[in-house]
């Protein structure tokens, strides 16, 4: 089947191919967008990665399309409903990177609690060696909240217990099995682990009941200068609720591998001279510069998945996501 793969760098392209036991088909190096829809115009099957936004638009310019493949866990930024609609399945990537994006959600941790970038800039920029505007703390002994317990947040669960941290949990369906094995416990309500942990790291999926998960209304019911740390979606989190959190110490920090509005953020130039931004991603956008120009908060550009072991488990389920479509026995199907 004519396949075309969108937004893939140089060195996916050769994985692609290394890994692929026939014709690998077509590489895009740009998102899937309505500017370079033409490339994929005889398309079967297309994979995408997030910054793909997979329209009903673009759906429809697709006549022959019979297959989309994320090459992600997350789906938000494909119609699903209109794809079903058509016919035409979708599958992701359910559980590449789980250890990968648990280890990142402790990097950010441990850059905030030891305030790593502040005292790398300070040396690198200003040879200033002075050590009193660094003073952290110790993850050992506090108390991790985990919010939402799937493969990455029981991965999260495994190395907090090397730092010797206390995990309070919560999740919309409580494993209790799972809570005895990787040794935790899980809380009767979000607020309870929100006012209780020194560090909440969110690992939810981006669904409409996961969006401003952490809003005005919680924003308070954290224990003053806990970190919080998002390596899951943007939308999982109200910018303006996070703002208000760190400017009146709710909050110690903020790690952020992800904002909402990410894809606008990055298209920010573009939209703006075309006068494409209403008025809600005008403000969005606003809270993400004050976000990337806040001292107490560490972003990063959407890298948490971004590990050589991640990339490679990610195309090798993909490849078997085409594979078993072409064979008529369906895997890792989200629209089904």
């Amino acid at each position: 089947m004519s396949t075309v793969h969108f937004e893939i760098s140089e060195t996916d392209q050769a994985l692609f191919s290394s890994l692929s036991q026939g014709d690998a088909g077509k590489f895009i190096a740009e998102p899937l967008s309505i500017d370079n829809i033409s490339e994929a115009a005889d398309a079967e099957i297309i994979t995408v990665f997030i910054n793909s936004q997979v329209t009903a638009d673009v759906i429809d310019r697709l006549p022959n399309l019979k297959l989309i493949v994320t090459r992600s866990t997350g789906f938000d930024h494909i119609d699903t409903s209109h794809a079903k609609s058509k016919g035409i399945a979708v599958c992701n990537v359910p559980a590449y990177g789980s250890r990968t994006v648990a280890e990142f959600a402790f990097a950010l941790m441990l850059g905030l609690s030891r305030k790593v970038v502040e005292a790398s800039m300070q040396v690198e920029q200003q040879n200033n060696w002075d050590v009193n505007s660094f003073e952290g703390f110790n993850l050992q002994g506090k108390t991790l909240g985990i919010v939402g317990t799937g493969r990455i947040g029981l991965n999260a669960a495994q190395i907090a217990k090397g730092f010797d941290m206390t995990i309070l949990a919560f999740d919309a369906f409580p494993n209790q099995d799972k809570a005895t094995q990787y040794g935790f416990t899980y809380a009767a309500t979000l607020d309870e682990v929100l006012s209780q942990s020194d560090v909440v790291t969110l690992h939810v999926p981006a669904l409409p009941e996961t969006k401003h998960m952490i809003n005005k209304a919680n924003i308070s019911k954290f224990k003053k200068g806990a970190l919080l740390i998002n390596t899951a979606r943007g939308d999982v989190v109200d910018p303006e609720a996070l703002l208000q959190g760190l400017n009146d110490g709710t909050l110690g920090g903020a790690g952020l591998d992800v904002l909402a509005g990410e894809q606008d953020l990055k298209e920010e130039a573009e939209l703006m001279a075309s006068n494409k931004l209403n008025l809600e991603q005008m403000r969005t956008l606003l809270e993400d510069h004050m976000l990337l120009n806040h001292p107490k908060v560490l972003v990063t550009p959407h890298i948490a998945f971004n590990t050589t072991e991640s990339r490679q488990e990610i195309i090798d389920t993909t490849l078997k996501n085409i594979a078993s479509f072409g064979s008529g026995q369906q895997q890792n199907v989200v629209n089904s």
